[in-house]
């Protein structure tokens, strides 16, 4: 009977648990059981995306990955900024009051014209001014006590004992944006113990950065003798003469000779200001132990302040309470307006309360939270492409019925980048300036058919390159006069790739009839050379590398090795043909154009030009073109420097990536931007459409709970019936016997 009754007790205590399940989603009819936020901030105007790799620093003297910039460049604030809707793009002001002119200064610093020739300019001057009354996000380093002394500046190992994290400061301060913040994060650049990975660069244009760096270094290191690890070194006391402090709101960067492409960098986190109580607040005893640093917690003056740093799980933006504010744009391109990119023009910024980025390192669950509702904006991964894009016949992307009908948009971009095949312009065989070898390079530049590769392995998401300058650049044109006439022909109005005949008669021209050699009659053979890989996607591509040089009668041959052990045959010049790509810094012509120019050749000089290209007359054109204004006689520079390299054919122009992303119908109408990074503040929700959206598309199923809790229930009858009989049957008398 124990066994009996408690079996039957507890079988009606697994019924009223099914019961309460069942009815506890007959609740709340925009909340959903799989949420995986809040209840709270169910209509909540807080934005929700992922992020697949954690950032390794948010220091902006040092950052310069997309993962990192998707966070400094929504809390700090150089003094420029990109239009977010005009193409090309277009650099306005964004602390600072105007986009700055230089003032050209000759040996003697005399002031010359604005079309002085740039062999004549010794040195450009840029005076930043900035407007006032820019205050700073909350943060301890600026507290003050009530005489005016900083709370937190003399912090000893024993207090930051119960200090994890910025938020275990009980006091915040704030301060206004000086010129001063902004001189101090250049001289960061050559701090020793950052390792900018500008300050090259930068080294060979701002005045005196080299010798700067020499001289940080021997005071630092005196320093550290003195104090060790935690040591903290004061800019403000070691003077740069290429940047100066004017007065409060100005300062003024001094550039040798002419390098007008410093603008495109004052639009970047490397040149947002860094206050130097921050810098020596972080600088105390313990605080890199307990991992309080820029690294972690950065300091700005825009929209969003970092609120929530957990790098290992999830990371928030949120609301920047001091930010002196800024307005949507109210001019656009044609066709704005009626993509709906106009409808906020003027109204403050930013929109969004705060975002919340969650770590996801897999593709399918960030894909399947975004399907959700739990996401708000996606990328296309090659698994979920099928899903949520068709190309249709005209060769144009279009979303897929499922899509549609959850009200999903498709946003398309063209990456500002290049991704090419090249030729070792040092090799005897495909290198070198001689008419047999220049056949060879664009009989293999017609074969290597770029159109097939990215229908294979891109999804379509891409366009054939004609040159090196992707769409977006200036320079670039569209339409047959963009067209490679040594590789394409136009036709109804498009580019059409060369026939296979055709560069079968320039291989034979070369001197190689059906891949062998005329005179030896040996079959060519090539060298690619490549990082070793083992994907099945890269053993894919390899094949068909090898089957475009089948079609010529060339005999490929793939020469895998480990990266380090490829960079080093780069260097050394011992690659044949490789692949390679770039991607765009900033938005100008010089920053694709010197991958081709002789003096940056990788092997003689270290340079970025990996193909080791050179060509007298390119060289002095890139040299008259890289200090020009945008305009006419610009491009006519550039157009001529195109049909040299077209027709030298250093590479095998391949293909410009395209980018396709999806939104929600909740999220604004947006307007993909390959350059700028302080996007976010654009953007606007409306969360109670999304409430119930979530809710249609998660809605539980219960009817097979009900269907299962009644065959329960009906199981539980005969266990019933049999212990009430149990407890309930009349007991029998016991037989008495006797003789």
């Amino acid at each position: 009977m124990f066994n009996l009754k408690h079996r039957a007790h507890g079988c009606v205590l697994v019924a009223i648990l099914i019961l309460s399940v069942f009815l506890s989603g007959c609740g709340d009819k925009d909340q959903t059981l799989n949420n995986p936020y809040r209840a709270k901030d169910k209509h909540a105007n807080i934005y929700y995306s992922a992020f697949a790799e954690r950032p390794k620093t948010l220091d902006p003297a040092r950052s310069y990955t997309s993962n990192e910039t998707l966070f400094t460049s929504q809390i700090y604030e150089p003094p420029l900024q990109y239009h977010y809707l005009k193409r090309p793009y277009t650099l306005v002001p964004l602390t600072a009051t105007q986009v700055p002119q230089p003032i050209y200064l000759d040996a003697n610093g005399k002031v010359l014209p604005e079309d002085a020739p740039a062999n004549k300019i010794a040195t450009s001057v840029y005076e930043i001014k900035i407007k006032p009354d820019i205050f700073y996000q909350p943060h301890p380093a600026f507290a003050k006590d009530e005489r005016g002394n900083y709370v937190y500046h003399k912090l000893k190992i024993d207090d930051l004992a119960e200090i994890d994290t910025l938020s275990d400061f009980k006091r915040q301060g704030t301060r206004r944006l000086l010129a001063e913040d902004y001189v101090y994060q250049i001289k960061r650049l050559a701090h020793p113990e950052l390792q900018s990975p500008i300050f090259g660069l930068m080294s060979k244009h701002i005045v005196g950065m080299q010798a700067y760096a020499q001289v940080l270094r021997e005071y630092y290191d005196e320093q550290r003798k003195q104090h060790g690890e935690d040591t903290y070194l004061d800019l403000r006391a070691y003077d740069l003469a290429g940047v100066e402090v004017v007065d409060a709101n100005t300062y003024r960067i001094k550039i040798k000779g002419k390098y007008p492409q410093i603008l495109y960098w004052l639009a970047m986190p490397f040149f947002a200001p860094i206050p130097w109580e921050a810098d020596y607040f972080y600088s105390q005893p313990g605080m890199q132990a307990n991992n309080i640093s820029f690294d972690w917690f950065p300091v700005g003056t825009g929209p969003y302040m970092l609120s929530e740093n957990n790098p290992n799980r999830r990371m928030v933006l949120s609301r920047n309470p001091n930010y002196h504010g800024d307005t949507y744009p109210t001019q656009g391109e044609e066709g704005d307006a009626a993509q709906g990119l106009l409808q906020r023009a003027g109204q403050s910024l930013p929109f969004i309360d705060s975002y919340v980025f969650s770590l996801e390192k897999e593709t399918i669950p960030r894909w399947n939270k975004f399907l959700q509702g739990y996401y708000d904006q996606s990328a296309i991964s090659s698994d979920s492409f099928e899903q949520s894009v068709k190309v249709g016949s005209d060769g144009q992307a279009h979303l897929t019925p499922e899509m549609r009908d959850k009200g999903i948009r498709l946003n398309t971009s063209t990456g500002t980048a290049t991704y090419y095949y090249g030729f070792n312009m040092l090799d005897e065989v495909v290198g070198g300036n001689s008419a047999r070898a220049r056949l060879l390079r664009r009989a293999i530049s017609i074969a290597l058919d770029q159109e097939e590769y990215i229908s294979i392995f891109l999804n379509g998401r891409g366009i054939p390159a004609q040159g090196p300058l992707p769409p977006g650049i200036f320079g670039y044109r569209e339409g047959e006069a963009g067209a490679n006439a040594q590789v394409y022909e136009w036709h109804n109005d498009k580019a059409q790739r060369k026939t296979l005949a055709q560069a079968k008669q320039l291989l034979a021209q070369a001197g190689y009839p059906d891949g062998r050699d005329a005179k030896t009659g040996e079959p060519l053979v090539l060298n690619y050379d490549t990082p070793a890989s083992s994907g099945p996607d890269d053993k894919a591509r390899l094949e068909w590398m090898r089957k475009q040089f089948d079609k010529l009668g060339i005999q490929l041959n793939v020469r895998a090795t480990q990266y380090n052990r490829f960079q080093e045959k780069m260097r050394s010049g011992n690659a044949q043909i490789f692949s390679w790509g770039w991607l765009a810094d900033y938005p100008d012509p010089e920053n694709f154009l010197f991958l081709l120019y002789g003096p940056n050749g990788k092997v003689k000089f270290g340079g970025e030009n990996a193909s080791n290209y050179t060509n007298k007359k390119f060289d002095r054109l890139f040299e008259k073109m890289r200090s020009m204004p945008n305009g006419p006689q610009r491009q006519a520079v550039i157009d001529e420097m195109l049909e040299l390299v077209r027709y030298d054919a250093p590479w095998v122009w391949g293909f410009h990536p395209q980018n396709f992303s999806l939104t929600h119908a909740w999220l604004s109408p947006t307007k993909p931007n390959e350059i700028a990074n302080n996007t976010l503040k654009y953007l606007a929700l409306a969360p109670k459409q999304r409430a119930k959206a979530r809710a249609l598309w998660n809605s539980p199923i219960f009817w097979p709970l009900g269907v299962g809790f009644g065959i329960f229930v009906l199981a539980l009858v005969p266990v019933g019936i049999r212990y009430w009989r149990k407890e309930h049957r009349p007991l029998r008398k016991k037989k008495l016997g006797g003789s």
